[in-house]
């Protein structure tokens, strides 16, 4: 039983860290991060760099060469890099996960094959029934089992999915551990903010006085998703309740492979991406929370080794990975 408890928490933790690694913004930037469990992951032009705060109050510290999924072959090409780029930010945020929650929270149990098979399977079976097939439901509800020949019906699921995303990111801040990750999100944020604005972003207090929120997160992503997925789900037409669920996991690809160009065109046009982001500044208020200064300490140390800067602050030496 203590098994089957330990396989389920850690499938919602999956579900979770899905919804941190979309969080992250997706576009091929010099810099972007992530926030993970007590830590922040940084991604600089040449490497990845993990920052976590451990136990005992000090830093844990590893970096990675970074080296693109979509930069051979096929996916180099439109639609193909998006989701190459989103497959690599599921990996490294899996990565970034396991080392933090080890850090951390001192996690060392090894976890078997089987057990790992049936986490992902159950943690799948949410993302799929809470993201695809409840939206689906709730619309035949509302609308009518023909919603699928009109666009108010495709519109008012593409709502419903929304909604069910902002819920659950509602939901899970209420989670004491997800509190915290929120406010390393937010620590993250902050220091990319000092970056960018051309700051020194070793300076605590300048850092500080930066906006927690950033017109660039992976919410503008989602946001785009829900867009773009009204309009590519229209292809599977209408059907049955399991033609509509299975059709539009099928077309995900897709969706994502679209608003991944959609996002990489808007970054280089100021004025058009700064519309499609603002509204991601709202959800941000669920998805960021203020950090204290320790938290933004180890955004800083993350986003120095992400950089090969040199941060002083107390920590544990850089464990390189090659």
């Amino acid at each position: 039983m203590r098994d089957v408890s330990l396989v389920f928490a850690r499938s919602i933790q999956v579900v979770s860290t899905l919804v941190a690694t979309f969080l992250a913004s997706p576009e091929r930037l010099p810099v972007g991060g992530q926030a993970v469990i007590e830590g922040v992951l940084m991604r600089g032009k040449d490497r990845w760099a993990l920052a976590v705060r451990e136990e005992t109050g000090g830093l844990f510290e590893k970096v990675w060469p970074n080296q693109p999924w979509a930069s051979a072959g096929i996916w180099r090409l439109p639609l193909f890099r998006g989701l190459a780029t989103m497959a690599e930010m599921l990996s490294v945020g899996f990565k970034a996960l396991s080392l933090s929650a080890e850090m951390a929270l001192g996690e060392e149990e090894k976890v078997s094959p089987w057990e790992m098979a049936l986490t992902v399977c159950i943690a799948l079976a949410l993302v799929a029934g809470l993201f695809v097939a409840f939206p689906v439901w709730v619309t035949d509800h509302l609308y009518g089992s023909d919603w699928g020949s009109t666009w108010g019906g495709r519109s008012l699921e593409g709502l419903a999915r929304a909604a069910v995303f902002v819920a659950y990111v509602a939901f899970i801040g209420l989670w004491k551990d997800m509190r915290r990750v929120f406010e390393y999100h937010g620590a993250e944020h902050k220091t990319i903010n000092a970056y960018e604005a051309g700051f020194d972003t070793k300076d605590l207090e300048a850092v500080k006085r930066c906006s927690r929120f950033h017109t660039r997160c992976g919410t503008s992503f989602l946001l785009v998703v829900v867009g773009v997925s009204i309009v590519v789900f229209a292809l599977a037409g209408n059907g049955t309740i399991l033609w509509r669920v299975g059709s539009r996991i099928l077309l995900l690809p897709l969706v994502i492979g679209i608003s991944y160009e959609i996002i990489r065109t808007a970054s280089r046009f100021p004025v058009v991406g700064k519309w499609v982001m603002s509204p991601a500044l709202w959800l941000q208020y669920l998805t960021t929370r203020e950090p204290d200064e320790k938290q933004i300490q180890v955004a800083q140390t993350a986003l120095g080794l992400a950089l090969a800067e040199p941060v002083e602050n107390e920590s544990a030496p850089a464990v390189v990975e090659g």
